[in-house]
């Protein structure tokens, strides 16, 4: 048996949906952990695009999926993603997607104080999503939140709601600059969520707990990025949760000894959206060529990703706080065609040479990389299925990675397709 947790080891966007979505076809169960829709999983089936926001990719292999408590759940756009996949044919239903009773619920008024805070810090701006993800882990925080299981108790719900909007509304109105809002309106709406949302909700920790006790083989995936993580990442330039890998014991309740295997997807190159330090960002015709030829829209927001070379201090700051045993590189196939590559080994900093990442955001803007160049190759290597195969540059390319990270890389992704992929070791057989 096995449990495998993926998460990104970059800034987001490494591509985890597609590495999801391929070994989901081993598990029985696929379990979301944290974030919310501000993450998005794109998945390209027989040549049709998927995007997930909330549910797990492995809704598309007729998986078991879960919600888990580490998440925070807007039901509007819950129920559109459902609405959506059942258009598409594929069963997202009661029996096949279910909530955790302890996830937390995102309120309009979440998303209105998100967007307003935005627009309040100008040029400031940490560059979030606007959906609420944010303001609704402050709540849970600080125990103010509303969980799904008040949300389906009409008493506790209104008065949740109604408590809440006292001190939101002031905060609005006199902070914000924005308008109150009604709590009739919100417990109105959020009244018909809980009702065609009540049969998806349960206990899911126990329910986990029968799952790995009858040897079901169980998929975690990560949102965002370890650079993304509220404690790990480039913060404020972060995400609200908890990213890396043990948060999903945490995040859908079951203790760490049952995970088997944690992979970290890591893009050949790099990107990020949104503001903050990025060392090794390019600004050149390659940082958009890369940019182009990968297709680096945000799956979520759309905005475009700056692109930059591998950075291996970030990656191996990932190997190290998600105890990782196997990468996973994507978007091999973008590099294709570049004269020479460029891997960041180290930072200099006001002239000391620096291998670890910064704590500092203003000491990490001030760090040049130190780059280790490689030579590139020109053949097209998105037809390639076997490691042999590839191009000899190539395979100097992904050695360097595994020796540099002192992981192993055990899949290669060389096109957006399920099967544009090499495997050399499946963590699931």
């Amino acid at each position: 048996m096995s449990n495998i947790v993926i998460v990104g080891t970059q800034w987001g966007d490494e591509g985890k949906g597609k590495i999801v979505d391929l070994l989901a076809e081993y598990a029985e169960v696929v379990v979301r952990f944290q974030g919310g829709n501000n993450a998005g999983h794109t998945m390209v089936v027989n040549g049709e695009q998927f995007i997930s926001h909330l549910v797990p990719s492995g809704i598309l292999q007729g998986k078991t999926c879960i919600i888990g408590n580490g998440m925070v759940v807007d039901p509007q756009v819950l129920l559109e993603e459902i609405d959506y996949l059942t258009g598409k044919g594929i069963d997202a239903g009661p029996d096949k997607l279910k909530i955790s009773n302890r996830a937390h619920v995102i309120l309009p008024y979440h998303k209105r104080i998100d967007i307003a805070r935005e627009n309040l810090k100008g040029d400031k701006k940490i560059g979030t999503t606007g959906r609420g993800i944010g303001p609704s882990y402050e709540d849970k925080v600080s125990r103010r939140g509303i969980r799904f299981s008040e949300m389906l108790d009409t008493e506790d719900f209104r008065e949740a709601v109604t408590s809440n909007l006292v001190e939101k509304n002031f905060y609005l109105e006199k902070f914000l600059s924005d308008t109150a809002m009604d709590p009739e309106a919100v417990i109105r709406e959020y009244e018909e969520y809980a009702r065609r949302l009540a049969p998806y909700i349960e206990d899911v920790s126990t329910f986990m707990d029968r799952m790995i006790k009858s040897d079901r083989q169980v998929l975690f995936e990560g949102a965002q990025g370890t650079h993304l993580d509220v404690d790990h990442g480039t913060y404020p330039y972060v995400t609200s949760s908890v990213c890396v890998s043990s948060n999903a014991c945490s995040g859908s309740g079951i203790g760490p000894k049952v995970i088997t295997d944690i992979l970290g997807i890591v893009k050949a190159y790099t990107t990020r959206v949104g503001s903050g330090p990025f060392p090794t960002e390019l600004f050149d015709d390659i940082g958009g060529r890369l940019q182009k030829k990968g297709a680096e829209f945000g799956s979520t927001t759309g905005r475009k990703r700056r692109c930059g070379w591998l950075d291996m201090i970030i990656l191996k700051n990932a190997v190290r706080l998600n105890s990782l045993t196997g990468l996973v590189v994507t978007k091999l196939d973008v590099l294709g065609g570049l004269e020479e590559l460029k891997i960041c080994t180290a930072y200099n900093y006001n002239g000391k040479r620096i291998e670890h990442f910064p704590a500092s955001l203003k000491v990490l803007a001030q760090c040049q990389p130190v780059f280790e160049t490689l030579p590139g190759w020109n053949e097209d290597i998105s037809g390639i299925r076997n490691y042999d195969a590839l191009p000899p540059n190539t395979q100097k390319y992904l050695k360097a990675i595994e020796e540099m990270a002192e992981t192993p890389i055990e899949i290669v992704s060389v096109g957006p397709a399920r099967d544009e992929t090499i495997v050399l070791r499946n963590p699931f057989i």
